[in-house]
């Protein structure tokens, strides 16, 4: 029954919502990932690169774990930001990889894959202005008492 509450208590809440939903969206940039292909069809950036996937899996991993740290707002805070830093590094390492490649490089899949961080970012910072909401809401209510 308590279980039950906790859990009914952590998907009400709207930041939450947005957490799952960059989750999601790094899965997708992990299985849609940009691929930078040259002309002899050697692929010159992946999803198999270790800096990539080390940011995926560890941006990954700090929305879980921002998702059941429910009850430490701060802390959620602090993890959000953290993450936005991650996702700035991999938009980062996206156009760096893009712009020392030379001129006769082919570039597929690239479409949306680059856009993900910035979405993630975007749901990122939408949770953080509900978790800080949320903080102010039992700071007021706190001085209520």
């Amino acid at each position: 029954m308590l279980h039950t509450r906790v859990n009914n208590a952590m998907l009400q809440r709207i930041q939450t919502v947005y957490l799952i939903i960059v989750a999601f969206i790094m899965l997708a940039l992990y299985y849609w990932f940009p691929v930078i292909i040259d002309n002899e069809g050697n692929i010159l950036l992946g999803n198999k690169e270790p800096l990539v996937f080390g940011i995926i899996f560890v941006s990954i991993a700090l929305v879980i774990i921002t998702i059941l740290l429910f009850k430490k707002r701060q802390m959620q805070f602090v993890l959000n930001r953290l993450n936005i830093i991650l996702n700035f590094v991999l938009l980062g390492v996206f156009v760096y990889k893009s712009l020392i490649l030379s001129g006769e490089t082919l570039v597929s899949e690239k479409g949306i894959g680059v856009l993900l961080p910035i979405i993630s970012i975007v749901f990122l910072v939408m949770a953080n202005k509900a978790i800080k909401r949320d903080e102010d809401l039992v700071k007021s209510v706190d001085r209520l008492r």
